[in-house]
């Protein structure tokens, strides 16, 4: 992941769906030099397609038809996408003022919309699962053995939430222009502040519902 320091003119050739993969932190250079909010929104509205898919995986949709649910997150998903973000954003943009980052938020909206690229992987593989077994795909209870495209979306799933992670650190770095290890605390403090306080207020309405309920 090093700086990249190429001339506008090499920047040019980076096709951002395949660099963000191997090079995030040139790729994300690439945006925040070259491409305007708007592309950054495309990236995220493709990518959150796959990402929105795997949220059908729930047996409380099992009553909707598949194709519709599917629809509506292809309709949806621009806008998960450009919330999703701008929330990531304002949280890394804070959080990185502590290390003495210098990106600014349109940066770093720009860059993190490269997050979203790993996803783009799940739709072919959703689709597949819409085409040949669409009644399991949001009751997977409802069947003895677990369905063959389950095991490879999860795994596959799993791989890309890791990358997407990779890219996000990479994207963090360069937007700030900070060391790597800066960009991992920067994603991880808020990360696990953030799960930490929705872990107690769940606990404390889980209490509160049972005490409520024993009256």
């Amino acid at each position: 992941m090093e700086d990249y320091n190429d001339t506008p003119q090499a920047r040019t050739k980076l096709n951002p769906f395949l660099s963000a993969w191997i090079h995030p932190k040139q790729t994300a250079r690439y945006m925040i030099d070259e491409k305007s909010i708007g592309f950054a929104i495309l990236i995220m509205s493709i990518g959150y397609i796959g990402s929105t898919l795997s949220g059908l995986i729930d047996p409380e949709f099992s009553d909707f038809s598949p194709w519709l649910m599917a629809l509506l997150c292809v309709i949806f998903a621009p806008i998960a996408g450009i919330i999703g973000t701008c929330l990531s954003t304002l949280i890394f943009w804070l959080f990185g003022k502590i290390f003495k980052g210098t990106g600014t938020f349109s940066d770093l909206f720009k860059g993190l919309s490269l997050t979203a690229i790993p996803y783009i992987v799940l739709i072919p593989l959703y689709l597949i699962w819409l085409i040949t077994s669409p009644e399991t795909l949001m009751n997977t209870s409802s069947i003895e053995t677990i369905p063959w495209l389950l095991l490879i979306t999860g795994f596959v799933s799993f791989v890309l939430a890791i990358w997407s992670l990779v890219i996000t650190v990479g994207v963090v770095a360069e937007a700030h222009q900070f060391e790597i290890w800066k960009a991992i605390l920067t994603v991880i403090i808020p990360s696990i502040t953030l799960f930490i306080i929705f872990f107690v207020f769940f606990i404390i309405l889980m209490f509160g519902i049972i005490g409520f309920s024993m009256m």
